[in-house]
């Protein structure tokens, strides 16, 4: 890194870490951009759409990675991890550990490798959802744009053949694990969240086929999806006539996330329109505790709400089983005072955000609440951008992030 700027690391490269590296950058600071997927994005780049404009995800983060591209000073590590941290005086002493390059920097993605590949793994991009080849693209609109080879999975002998596809050298069977180490001013967690487990709510059916969180949902409606953006029922790969949202599944519960994470009501509405947009005559119900859509968002709570054959009913839903080839619903119907029945063909469970970092030690997180979402340390330099400081919305995050990096380059000037 160039001497006599400040030097930030950010760990995390969703849209909030990425927002706060670039924004460092511009100013003239010299960025680490740390990442443990090997393509940037986080959960953002997993979705269908954004709310309220409902467009692609793609295309914000085309943006960014042109700025990336365009920007010397950020130096983007995927496929890589915090590994340990401790203070050196003037800020941190960060070492970072990259998984094997199996697939290198010569990789021009042509495909030769995975048409000589004939074993599948689950798809980790689509949520396990289906399978893909083992050497592959992660996705359509990766970055960096570069095939990506789980090893483990694949004999010696496939292997060999693989790496003799390649007619660029750019697949290395005996690649090993590396380490770096930075002295940076500031550090900028970004480390996002992920969606509360479905095995831990086997009262709402986590265990049952069509039975799915609202982040497989984002998956099964995306071009890109496991279905080619068609809903489907799991169980049947059929067409669903009747989808039910559970609001609040696992949130607001002393048993599972005491708090609410922000953004869950607004996700099923807009993939209420997903469904409706898909299926004109489908039946869609949404049970809620509580509907929250602050601010100008409460234009999407009223366009869904005024859709035929939508209804939202303030409910909590308090089992799901199966019937006869298809789901009942036990709901307390709390307008009515008194407990309803409810069928449904498919149910989409409205999963909260649990941070990454909750269970991390390192000496970097230290400062969290009772939740797990990190705390700014200004005086150890460290502060904190999206969902990793608390549950939001994109939009959130990327003013967030903003934030993040001005109070990093301040706490690192202080430091220099």
């Amino acid at each position: 890194m160039s001497e006599g700027k400040p030097t930030l690391l950010v760990i995390g490269a969703g849209i909030a870490g990425v927002t706060a590296a670039l924004e460092a950058a511009e100013t003239g600071a010299e960025v680490v951009l740390v990442e443990r997927e090997p393509f940037i994005g986080g959960r953002v780049i997993r979705s269908y759409n954004y709310f309220p404009k409902m467009c692609p995800p793609t295309c914000g983060m085309e943006i960014n990675t042109r700025r990336l591209e365009r920007n010397p000073r950020v130096k983007v590590l995927t496929s890589s991890r915090v590994s340990a941290a401790e203070p050196n005086g003037k800020g941190w002493k960060v070492t970072v550990t990259t998984e094997p390059a199996f697939v290198n920097s010569r990789c021009t993605a042509c495909g030769d490798c995975a048409a000589a590949c004939t074993t599948e793994v689950a798809d980790p991009f689509n949520l396990g959802l289906c399978k893909v080849k083992a050497i592959r693209l992660p996705h359509l609109n990766a970055w960096p744009k570069r095939f990506v080879f789980d090893r483990a999975a694949v004999g010696d002998d496939e292997a060999k053949a693989i790496a003799g596809a390649c007619s660029y050298g750019a697949i290395d069977l005996e690649a090993k694990a590396t380490t770096a180490t930075f002295d940076v001013g500031a550090v900028i967690v970004a480390t996002g969240w992920k969606p509360y487990p479905l095995d831990k709510l086997a009262d709402l059916g986590g265990d049952l086929q069509d039975v799915i969180a609202n982040v497989h949902l984002e998956r099964l409606a995306s071009p890109g999806g496991p279905t080619g953006g068609k809903i489907l029922r799991p169980s049947n790969g059929e067409p669903p006539t009747r989808v039910a949202f559970v609001q609040c599944a696992g949130s607001r519960d002393v048993n599972h996330l005491p708090y609410c994470s922000g953004v869950c009501c607004l996700a099923s509405l807009k993939q209420a329109q997903y469904v409706k947009d898909q299926y004109p005559a489908a039946e869609v119900t949404m049970y809620y505790i509580d509907r929250r859509t602050p601010g100008r968002n409460e234009d999407v709570l009223l366009k869904t709400s005024a859709l035929e054959g939508v209804r939202l009913v303030k409910g909590k839903v308090g089992r799901i089983e199966q019937q006869n080839g298809s789901l009942k619903l036990h709901v307390e119907d709390v307008e009515n005072e008194k407990v309803i029945e409810a069928e449904a063909d498919l149910v989409v469970l409205a999963t909260g955000m649990v941070p990454s970092a909750g269970d991390d030690d390192l000496a970097l997180f230290t400062r969290k609440d009772a939740d797990g979402f990190v705390l700014d340390d200004l005086g150890s330099a460290v502060t904190v951008a999206g969902v990793a400081r608390r549950p939001e919305d994109v939009a959130s995050s990327v003013r967030d992030a903003t934030g993040a990096a001005a109070r990093a380059l301040v706490a690192a000037g202080r430091r220099a």
